[in-house]
């Protein structure tokens, strides 16, 4: 649903000390603004404070006026706490580029989702390493690219990506099951706003048909992981899991089904906690104030 004009997110982020929280909301009371929604997480390992606040902006004739004035505040109060913080207005969805080779199921569950206003995005463009999916992208009224992906021609690719992500003006970067692995200069450029996703069978059931290697070996749980993209491959800092109990009557081919359902949910709830501002980088791990 989409949000009124007056309601705002705040992130603020800081290394730990007394009166912080007292003193974002002293400051947001003082801006005629209500709080809908706090929510914070004291780290004691790295001695930091994450927190994230929806907010209204009440009774204000001016409200573009007062947000200015409230911007202003905060930057000061970060100056002061040495803080990283961010504010947008909550209504404002994210613009996202989803990227896919030949599997099509986590494209489509986030084109549906978006579609439905599940998701607080626009996918503005799909990009892919196969032409199998335009007919169902541009459906959607969505731009299809496809960019073919050959080890001579990955740096050529990689840089149209790049142009795509800045003429589309794009907020995050979503890998659903796009099998090309990103090179390391190209991570370096999206970090923290590139979302991959895998199963979680990773490592011990590495390279080619991950499921079939699985059933072999008897496994009771079927499960994937959505994570930030980084330089170790499948191994950025986790924002979403999804299992699901399985028995010795799956062959193959049902863990494969069961192992897709688990992708699309966690891939779309990694999509939406980061577009809703929920997730925060904790060195290799993440914080998500759900």
């Amino acid at each position: 649903m989409t949000e009124p004009n007056n309601i705002y997110i705040l992130t603020f982020t800081c290394a730990e000390r007394s009166g912080i929280v007292h003193a974002v909301t002293g400051l947001l009371l003082k801006h005629q603004g209500d709080i809908r929604e706090l929510k914070q997480h004291d780290d004691q390992r790295s001695g930091t404070l994450f927190m994230r606040i929806e907010f209204e902006i009440c009774n204000q004739p001016d409200t573009s006026q007062d947000i200015a004035e409230l911007e202003a505040s905060l930057e000061e109060l970060a100056q002061e706490y040495q803080a990283q913080w961010g504010m947008r207005a909550a209504g404002k969805k994210k613009r996202v580029v989803v990227m896919v080779s030949k599997f099509g199921h986590c494209l489509h569950d986030l084109l549906f989702r978006a579609r439905m206003g599940e998701l607080p995005v626009e996918i503005a463009a799909v990009v892919s390493n196969h032409p199998d999916h335009r007919q169902q992208v541009e459906w959607n009224g969505i731009p299809f690219f496809h960019i073919p992906v050959t080890a001579e021609t990955k740096p050529e690719a990689e840089t149209k990506l790049m142009e795509l992500v800045d003429r589309f003006d794009i907020d995050l970067v979503v890998l659903a099951r796009y099998m090309q692995v990103l090179s390391d200069d190209l991570t370096r450029k999206l970090t923290g706003r590139a979302i991959n996703i895998h199963h979680s069978f990773l490592p011990s059931f590495k390279g080619a048909k991950p499921y079939h290697q699985a059933f072999e070996r008897g496994v009771k749980t079927v499960g994937a992981t959505a994570h930030y993209v980084n330089s170790e491959l499948d191994e950025g800092p986790i924002i979403a899991q999804q299992v699901q109990e399985v028995d010795h009557s799956y062959g193959p081919e049902n863990l494969v089904a069961a192992g897709r359902d688990t992708e699309c949910k966690a891939l779309s709830d990694a999509v939406r906690w980061h577009c809703e501002d929920r997730v925060f980088l904790n060195g290799s791990r993440t914080v998500v104030l759900r």
